[in-house]
C-alpha cells in the first residue's frame, strides 16, 4: 500500500516536471547548462554634416526609463502608495504627467515604459533618486542611442529620418544607411549560473562605426534659403515651392530646400506630403524658363542672332490650337533678345520654327538640346525617389507638343535639373553632374572624397555667351520680366516662368508653377539658383514678382558668403525692340 502511494505521488511529480514546469527548467537549463554568451554590440551611426563641417544628423547617448509595476503593490514597496509616490518623484525629471506615469506604475504585469530615449543627465537623475528613496526599487534604465537633429527641421525633408529599429529611412538617411550604420560587434564570453566567469576567457569583435557624410550644403546658405521659401508658400499660398542653389563651376549643390517641411527630431506631427522632397522628387512643366534651351538651339543653329527682328503678332494659328501671349498685345516689334526678355511664347514659336525645313527636323533638332542639358534623364545627384521627369521622343508629340515644348509646356523637370540648365549656360555650356555629398570620413579620421563629376559640353561657349547676354536683359531692361531679381552692384542673367499646371485630379490644367531661375554675377558667374512654387494663389501667380525676390535674397546671402566682388564690368544692354 505505501510503495503504491509513493508510486502514485512520483508519477505525479513526474508528469509535473515533464508537463508543467518543462519549460521553465528548459530555461535554466540554457543559462546553467549552454554557458557561452554572446552579446550584440551596436555600431555608432554616423554623422551628416554640411561642407563645413557643421552637424546635421547625429547619435547621442540615449536611456529607456522603464519600471516593474508589481514591485509597487503595497506588500512589495512597503507603502499603500506606492506608485503615486513613485509617480511624483519621477515626473519633472521625465517630463512626463505624474497621473500618466502612476497609471503605468499601477498596471498589471511586468514591465512598464515609463520614458523612452531620455538623456544621460536625466537618467543621472533618476539612479541619484532611486538610490535616495526605496519606493524607487523597480524602476530601471537600459541604454540605447538616439538620432538627433541639431538644426531642427534645417534640410529635414532633404536628410530623412532614423526609424524606431535603427534603420535610415528616406531622404539622405536612406541612400546612405548602409555607410552611415556600421557593422555591429559581437561579445563571448562563459557564464555560470547566471553570472560571467572572468577566468574563463571569452572573444570580442569592435563594433565598426559608420562612416560621417560630408555634404556640399552650406548650413548658412540652407537656412536663408529654407525660410525665404516657407515664407513664400505661406504668403502666397502654394501647395508647395523649391529653392536650388548650384556652384555652377563645380556643380555642387550649396542649398536644396522645399517646403512645407518636417523635424526629423519629431515625427510626431508629420503628414505624408510633408516627408516628400518636392525639389527632386516633384516633376513639373517649366514654362519660359526652358526657353532658355530654345534660344540656346536657335543661337548656336545660326538660325537667328539676339538682334535678328522679330514681329510678334497677338495671336498665331498652329496645328488645332490658336497661341497667345500672357498678356494680350497687337503686333510687337522685339529682337530675338526681346522675344525672351518679354517672354513672348508665340516669338518663340517663330524663332525655333528657324531650325529646320520641316516640322520633323525642328521636333529632332530641339529635343538634342533638351537630352544635352540633361532633360528626360536622371540629374546623377543619386538621391532616391528623384524624378527625371519627362521628355518624349519627338516622334511621340503631338501636333500641340511640337509648338508648347519650345516654351515649357509639353514637357516636365524636377527643380535641380532646371536650376542645371542655367548653372551649365552660366559655365560657358559645360555641364556638370551636380553632387550634394562632398564624400565621407570614416573612424579613423580619413575623409574619402566623392568621385569627380562627370562634364559634358551642351552648346559652345560662344553661344552661352551670347544667351547668357540676352538672360541679362531679361533682368535688366526695364521692359524685361526679371526686375524683381536685380541686385545692387552686381549683373544678373535669368529668367522668370508661369506655367500651367497640370491638373493632378483630371485631365488638362489647373492653376500655376511660377518661377525663376538665374544666376550672379553675370559677367563672371559663381552660383545659380533657381525659385519653384507649386499653385500659388493668394497674391497672384507670375514668376517675376513671386520668385525674382527669393532669388535676390538667396543669391544676396550667397555672394556674400563667397566673398565675391560687385560686377567690374557694365551689362551689354542688348536691345528688346526694333
Amino acid at each position: 500500500m505505501a510503495l503504491g502511494v509513493v508510486g502514485t505521488l512520483f508519477a505525479g511529480r513526474l508528469i509535473q516536471l515533464q508537463a508543467v514546469d518543462g519549460p521553465v527548467y528548459a530555461a535554466q537549463a540554457d543559462v546553467t547548462e549552454n554557458r557561452f554568451v554572446k552579446v550584440v554590440l551596436p555600431a555608432e551611426r554616423g554623422a551628416i554634416t554640411d561642407r563645413n563641417g557643421n552637424v546635421l544628423a547625429d547619435t547621442v547617448d540615449a536611456y529607456d526609463i522603464t519600471a516593474d509595476p508589481s514591485m509597487f503593490t503595497p506588500s512589495q514597496a512597503k507603502v499603500a502608495d506606492g506608485p503615486a509616490r513613485a509617480a511624483a518623484l519621477l515626473a519633472p525629471v521625465l517630463g512626463v504627467d505624474a497621473g500618466t506615469l502612476e497609471r503605468k506604475l499601477s498596471a498589471k504585469g511586468r514591465y512598464a515604459m515609463l520614458a523612452a530615449q531620455v538623456s544621460p543627465a536625466a537618467r543621472q537623475q533618476v539612479l541619484k533618486l532611486k538610490n535616495s528613496n526605496p519606493v524607487l526599487a523597480g524602476v530601471f534604465d537600459s541604454e540605447h542611442s538616439k538620432r538627433v537633429y541639431p538644426a531642427g527641421d534645417l534640410a529635414g525633408n532633404l536628410l530623412g529620418f532614423v526609424s524606431a529599429d535603427g534603420k535610415g529611412t528616406g531622404g539622405l538617411e536612406g541612400e546612405y544607411d548602409p555607410l552611415l550604420r556600421g557593422h555591429d560587434g559581437k561579445r563571448t564570453y562563459v557564464q555560470v549560473g547566471g553570472r560571467r566567469v572572468p577566468t574563463a576567457g571569452g572573444k570580442e569583435d569592435p563594433a565598426v562605426p559608420g562612416r560621417d557624410v560630408r555634404l556640399t550644403l552650406d548650413r548658412d546658405l540652407q537656412w536663408t534659403a529654407q525660410q525665404a521659401i516657407a515664407d513664400k508658400v505661406r504668403e502666397t499660398g502654394a501647395d508647395s515651392g523649391s529653392v536650388v542653389a548650384i556652384d555652377v563651376k563645380t556643380g555642387q549643390v550649396l542649398a536644396m530646400a522645399s517646403a512645407p517641411g518636417y523635424d526629423p527630431g519629431d515625427l510626431s506631427k508629420v503628414t505624408s506630403r510633408q516627408l516628400a522632397f518636392p525639389a527632386l522628387q516633384e516633376a513639373f512643366e517649366p514654362g519660359s524658363t526652358s526657353k532658355v534651351m530654345s534660344m540656346s538651339a536657335v543661337i548656336q543653329e545660326h538660325a537667328a542672332e539676339p538682334g535678328t527682328h522679330v514681329t510678334v503678332p497677338g495671336t498665331l494659328q498652329r496645328a488645332d490650337r490658336v497661341f497667345h501671349d500672357d498678356v494680350p498685345h497687337g503686333d510687337w516689334h522685339l529682337t530675338l533678345t526681346g522675344v525672351l526678355a518679354k517672354s513672348s511664347n508665340i516669338g518663340t514659336i517663330l524663332a525655333t520654327e528657324q531650325l529646320g525645313k520641316n516640322r520633323t527636323q525642328i521636333n529632332d533638332t530641339l529635343y538634342s538640346y533638351l537630352r544635352r542639358f540633361g532633360i528626360g534623364q536622371p540629374s546623377g545627384i543619386g538621391y532616391p525617389g528623384e524624378t527625371r521627369g519627362i521628355l518624349a521622343k519627338p516622334q511621340d508629340w503631338n501636333a500641340s507638343q511640337q509648338y508648347t515644348i519650345p516654351f515649357g509646356q509639353g514637357v516636365s523637370m524636377n527643380a535641380l535639373q532646371a536650376t542645371s540648365v542655367y548653372a551649365t549656360v552660366a559655365n560657358g555650356g559645360v555641364r556638370v553632374t551636380p553632387t550634394l555629398v562632398a564624400g565621407t570620413t570614416g573612424a579613423d579620421g580619413r575623409f574619402t572624397p566623392s568621385p569627380a563629376p562627370k562634364e559634358t559640353r551642351a552648346i559652345s561657349a560662344s553661344t552661352a555667351g551670347t544667351v547668357s547676354d540676352m538672360l541679362e536683359a531679361v533682368v535688366g531692361n526695364d521692359g524685361g520680366t526679371g526686375t524683381y531679381a536685380r541686385i545692387p552692384g552686381y549683373r544678373v542673367a535669368g529668367k522668370t516662368g508661369t506655367a500651367n499646371r497640370p491638373n493632378p485630379n483630371g485631365p488638362g490644367y489647373s492653376g500655376y508653377t511660377a518661377s525663376f531661375i538665374g544666376y550672379a554675377p553675370a559677367d563672371k558667374p559663381r552660383i545659380a539658383i533657381g525659385c519653384f512654387l507649386q499653385g500659388p494663389h493668394k497674391t497672384g501667380h507670375f514668376g517675376g514678382p513671386l520668385c525674382g525676390p527669393v532669388f535676390k535674397k538667396v543669391a544676396e546671402e550667397a555672394l556674400t558668403e563667397m566673398n565675391v566682388a560687385p560686377s567690374g564690368s557694365p551689362s551689354p544692354n542688348l536691345p528688346i525692340n526694333w
